[in-house]
């Protein structure tokens, strides 16, 4: 009973009145706004940011608002919210009726948005993505999964299409959108063809956020009203540049997690003393013996060496009968642990941004592309150390940048550092006493090894971009965050 009120309030909220009814031409598109805005939503002043968008939604018959006479600007809004309103866009491009094209998929008692999804995945704008979570909060990356493939191109053209591949690849603007973050081409689309500019002076788009309901209808209005999208005008000029970013600044910030009871809660932690700058992890771990603890020190250690960019190869512990653990990491000589982390880091911004200079790597490329040209300066410009003890500077990348030599984990973690500065999510995957990369190329996971890519006299292609299938040929892995194992190992 519950779910079919739910459903019935959905549809008063959402329900238009009076069509509106595609036309040809105009300079607004395919669209003719039919009604007239006289102050419908009791909660909606002149002042706000969303006025503008949120009355285009009631002119053109797509929402009377919420049976109490509100619309509900900053509430969040709901998958099945957004669906609905997609399906009455497209339906109102495709047949001139708001309802028409999802009337075509009722199924008996149920949901109201769920007609709708049915249609958009007949037209193909949706895939099977948002399916059982019509109920729940939509975030901000999958309202733009929903709206990125709404219209077509002749009716949603780029006008942002080179300012937008010169900003996001330089990691200026949108930098909270990375290859790996999930729907990261439908929110890029979306700046593309002018139906956001972001939420601050950097195009910061906050993709894991809710959706509120005042931001989706700006993006909503946008889609129908041609004179309502955004002209970016950011300034893209000059080459990219790392200056500035700080090693912390590589890892995605955790949440702390003071008695972690898995290893995907110690990672958080890990994450979040990486990305605050700090070497130190301090855990409660009450009543917990000293074998388990000593096994909570390898665990952790292993776990940071996977953020092999930080430098940090070893790690001492301290606990108390009460159940105060702290762990100190270090590079393979404690005492330059500072120094060597801040050489490398000025190493690869130096590196990073000749590279930009010279024009061999340009905005315009794919991630691809540009991990295969740091790939290739990898392999040409060191050595592999066959001297080196435990305690070599040759297993943090400071050695390899400063020295021209290093081990596996030196060569990871320089490359690791290099794709992090172009914004390209990647991470160290370690086994039998070889650690490599894993990295996410433009939306696909690829395994690299820059050390045996480089062991010959020509660089070895065969190590970069291997699936994991290849890559399980030649070393398996069992990690419990990274890639699972290929299908039938």
């Amino acid at each position: 009973m519950k779910r079919r009120i739910a459903a019935l309030f959905l549809a008063l909220m959402l329900l238009p009145v009076v069509p509106a009814f595609a036309t040809e031409g105009g300079g607004n598109g395919p669209f003719a706004r039919s009604k007239t805005y006289e102050g419908q939503f009791s909660d909606l002043e002149r002042a706000s940011p969303y006025y503008e968008s949120i009355t285009a939604l009631y002119e053109y018959g797509l929402t009377l608002g919420r049976p109490d006479g509100t619309y509900g600007p900053e509430e969040p809004m709901t998958v099945g919210e957004i669906i609905i309103f997609a399906g009455r866009i497209r339906s109102l491009y495709r047949t001139g009726d708001t309802e028409t094209g999802p009337d075509g998929f009722r199924q008996g008692e149920e949901p109201v948005a769920c007609r709708y999804l049915r249609y958009l995945q007949a037209e193909e704008v949706l895939d099977t993505a948002l399916d059982g979570r019509l109920e729940e909060q939509a975030s901000r990356g999958e309202l733009a999964h929903v709206l990125a493939k709404l219209l077509p191109p002749e009716i949603l053209p780029e006008v942002n299409g080179v300012i937008v591949t010169e900003g996001w690849g330089k990691r200026w603007f949108i930098k909270d959108v990375k290859s790996g973050t999930p729907y990261c081409q439908d929110i890029l689309y979306l700046y593309r063809c002018g139906l956001t500019a972001g939420e601050d002076g950097k195009g910061s788009f906050r993709p894991e956020e809710t959706a509120s309901r005042g931001a989706a209808a700006d993006m909503l209005a946008r889609l129908l009203d041609g004179n309502l999208r955004i002209t970016l005008d950011w300034d893209v000029s000059g080459p990219s540049t790392a200056a500035g970013t700080a090693l912390k600044d590589l890892v995605p910030r955790g949440t702390y997690i003071a008695s972690p009871a898995t290893e995907e809660e110690l990672d958080q932690s890990i994450r979040y003393m990486l990305a605050s700058g700090s070497s130190k992890l301090n855990l409660r771990c009450p009543g917990m013996p000293a074998a388990e603890i000593q096994k909570l020190k390898s665990r952790a250690l292993y776990l940071v060496e996977t953020y092999s960019e930080q430098s940090y190869r070893a790690v001492s512990c301290s606990y108390n009968r009460a159940g105060d653990v702290e762990l100190t990491f270090t590079a393979s000589e404690p005492q330059g642990t500072g120094e060597y982390r801040n050489m490398a880091m000025k190493a690869a911004i130096a590196l990073h941004d000749e590279m930009w200079a010279s024009g061999k790597i340009t905005a315009a490329m794919s991630e691809y592309d540009r991990a295969k040209a740091y790939y290739t300066w990898l392999c040409k410009n060191c050595v592999y150390d066959y001297r080196a003890g435990g305690g070599s500077v040759s297993h943090v990348p400071y050695s390899l940048f400063e020295r021209g030599t290093a081990v596996c984990d030196g060569y990871t973690g320089a490359l690791n550092m290099l794709l992090k500065l172009e914004g390209i999510e990647c991470a160290g995957l370690a086994c039998d006493g070889h650690i490599w990369t894993v990295a996410t190329l433009d939306g696909k996971q690829v395994h690299i090894d820059a050390t045996l890519g480089g062991e010959g006299k020509a660089v070895d292609y065969s190590y970069f971009a291997m699936t994991p299938e290849q890559c399980w040929e030649r070393h398996p892995w069992d990690d419990f965050r990274l890639a699972a194992k290929p299908q039938g190992k």
